[in-house]
């Protein structure tokens, strides 16, 4: 049965859509009406008519993707959703922007009601798409064969203005186009308006030749209302060796008579009396709200069915699959799944003390190779620093558009995009996606780590040249309050390991972590290798934080560091110990995974009746005093850093076990009296 098989009944589906949007922002009285009144033909076209999705199965494999890169606008999307059959009920559009409800006021990450991605800050969900593409090509180089092809769909998606001012979809667009990642097709809604209002202010791009000259395909719709164009343009898309971006000139606020083409209707309801004036001027029941003419619903049903029947169609597909290609049907459903089963710990290195030093970076690159082979889901790269942040896997082969099949992503000077992409990769699923840049430059990723924390996905961090200690680089490059800036983060996994076994561990617990991101904070420069025959073993950094070291009696002091500030406190606590001090040194390289420690736990590693207590850690001190109390002090930087040897830039900012002592007596000192 063809689906919305006349103009009519796209036009009644459209305004339906429209209107559901426009009801839900005026009830809410807050919201983003004019870019889902601008956009609805579009929504129609793709969820109705070319989409492969089935509401039934939302997280079915095979799906087509959606990304609403112009998040303001989720009205549309969830509209949309809703009438296709996704757990969005009519209630649920009548809570917009409502305590506790589905329907936030910009999309949240949730697969199970068909929100794909965490869209909003601007340039992001664009960015996400390119991830899911490269995950998508990833895969069906892995998996497809001549005769079966298992994975085989599209990214779709639609952007704004806003979302090609922003530079991460410049960095993104250049990446896309070089890695011909011809399954995304995007909208560019094309309105002219922004908040501030005429994007002529600001912006004078000619968008189709930036494009262009990005290696993608470019198309041109005139006129969004003409259902039958979008079809044309999309069917043509589809044919493309390119990705395509589709220019497409829409009217924000499309059918109001007063806010039309302008930036009052961007940002705010409409209004009681212009939602009716609306309603009139496009023929729609004026005294009828959150209407759903019976002809929609049931051409909606029959999208239902559809979706239904493109999964049976995949699922025997699978079956027929997996009958010729056990092997490899059995890694696809455990790479999506995300069952990595244990034979993977059993190849984690140990490292041997042999008397020169071991940078936990390069700790962290033996960690990947030594696991890759078990781990085929680990694909990874960096910001053109592979030879410095040791992220390559070797024999991985390289991703590119003639070898998608690669694990290794280079993806140049685009810091950002490289986080945006991860969290895509972790979105769409099947690999545990990795990338690595100097700590300094976390500044350039915190959007994309804040929205991977937001939804609670987990892309691995690979941080490294993690303090001053990387030294004659100077304070350009030398990390100071970028732990500190991370810590910030909710949900956000931040290890800091002290040597090379940690990292080991630190390797495990990232990739044991399923329900947020993990950043790994590594060294530039050589660190002991701890003897675990005289202290713990290098697993109990799972647990965050522990006793490295304990005195006789009950201690005097507690010192507590993390990274490569551990190996002077522990020189610190020799010296202190010859003057007849008790101390327990703690190893910190988790705030957050000692935070999931029971309170029994926490307690025995700090005890709440010892109150001399300081901190050592080659960064700002903020958020310490969480541990070293009113009384502690932190041995930290109080400025940036200078360009100097590492042992010259150590000792003059106070890191030497001489200064940690002194402190530690001070500290003690001021307890007495």
């Amino acid at each position: 049965m063809p689906i919305f098989s006349d103009s009519n009944l796209d036009k009644l589906a459209v305004n339906t859509i429209r209107f559901l949007s426009v009801d839900g922002v005026q009830k809410a009285n807050s919201g983003h009406p004019g870019m889902p009144m601008g956009n609805a033909p579009l929504a129609l076209a793709l969820f109705a008519k070319y989409m492969k999705h089935n509401p039934a199965n939302p997280r079915w494999n095979n799906r087509d993707r959606f990304v609403l890169s112009a998040g303001h606008g989720s009205m549309l999307l969830y509209s949309s959703l809703h009438l296709c059959g996704y757990d969005i009920s009519m209630e649920d559009l009548k809570s917009f922007r409502q305590w506790g409800s589905k329907t936030a006021g910009h999309p949240e990450h949730n697969p199970s009601l068909g929100i794909e991605t965490t869209t909003g800050p601007l340039g992001q969900g664009f960015a996400n798409a390119v991830g899911m593409a490269i995950g998508s090509k990833h895969l069906a180089a892995m998996f497809n064969k001549d005769d079966i092809k298992i994975v085989d769909h599209y990214i779709y998606g639609i952007c704004s203005d806003g979302d090609l001012m922003e530079g991460v979809s410049h960095e993104a667009a250049s990446l896309a186009g070089h890695l011909g990642l011809n399954n995304i097709i995007f909208f560019y809604d094309n309105n002219h308006i922004s908040i501030d209002g005429s994007t002529s202010l600001t912006f004078s791009d000619v968008t189709s030749e930036r494009f262009k000259a990005y290696g993608w395909n470019v198309q041109h719709i005139k006129d969004v209302n003409n259902i039958d164009d979008i079809e044309k343009q999309i069917k043509h898309a589809q044919t493309s060796e390119k990705p395509t971006i589709i220019i497409t000139d829409t009217h924000i606020g499309y059918g109001s008579p007063n806010k039309q083409d302008k930036a009052s209707s961007h940002g705010s309801p409409l209004g009681e009396e212009e939602v009716k004036l609306t309603k009139k001027n496009l023929g729609w029941p004026e005294d009828k709200f959150f209407f759903i003419p019976d002809e929609v619903r049931d051409a909606f049903a029959v999208v239902r069915k559809r979706g239904a029947a493109f999964e049976k169609e995949w699922n025997d597909k699978f079956s027929r699959y997996k009958s010729k290609y056990p092997g490899e049907a059995d890694l696809y459903v455990r790479m999506m799944e995300g069952n990595y089963g244990e034979e993977w710990k059993k190849n984690l290195p140990v490292f041997k003390d042999e008397g020169k030093g071991i940078a936990t970076r390069s700790a962290s690159g033996k960690v990947i190779n030594s696991i890759s082979g078990d781990l085929p889901e680990l694909f990874g790269g960096s910001a053109d620093l592979g030879p410095s942040v040791n992220t390559y896997i070797n024999n991985g082969g390289d991703f590119s558009a003639e070898n998608p099949a690669g694990r290794n992503i280079f993806y140049g000077v685009r810091e950002h995009t490289m986080a945006s992409i991860l969290n895509g990769l972790e979105l769409y699923g099947g690999t545990i996606p990795f990338g690595g840049t100097f700590l300094v430059f976390s500044d350039y990723l915190r959007p994309a780590i804040r929205l991977a924390s937001l939804s609670g996905i987990r892309p691995i961090y690979i941080f490294t040249h993690d303090s001053i200690g990387l030294g004659e680089d100077g304070p350009t490059h030398q990390p100071v309050e970028h732990i500190a800036s991370l810590r910030a983060i909710p949900h956000l996994i931040v290890i800091r390991p002290c040597d090379a076994n940690e990292t080991v561990y630190a390797w495990q617990a990232a990739i044991e972590h399923k329900t947020g991101p993990v950043a790994l904070i590594l060294t530039r420069q050589g660190l002991p290798v701890l003897d675990r025959e005289n202290f713990p073993p290098a697993a109990e950094l799972l647990k965050g934080a522990y006793i490295l070291k304990d005195s006789q009696a009950k201690p005097d002091l507690i010192i507590m560091a993390s990274g490569s500030e551990v190996h002077p406190a522990l020189k610190a606590a020799g010296l202190l110990e010859t003057e007849g001090v008790n101390v327990r040194v703690v190893n910190f390289p988790s705030w957050e995974l000692f935070e999931l420690q029971p309170e029994a736990y926490k307690e025995s590693v700090l005890p709440a009746d010892i109150k001399a207590r300081i901190s050592v850690e080659a960064g700002i001190e903020q958020g310490w005093h969480k541990y070293i109390g009113r009384f502690g002090e932190a041995v930290s930087m109080k400025s940036f850093g200078k360009s100097a040897p590492l042992k010259v830039v150590m000792e003059q900012f106070g890191f030497t076990p001489s200064n940690i002592a002194e402190t530690a007596k001070r500290v003690m000192n001021k307890l007495k009296s």
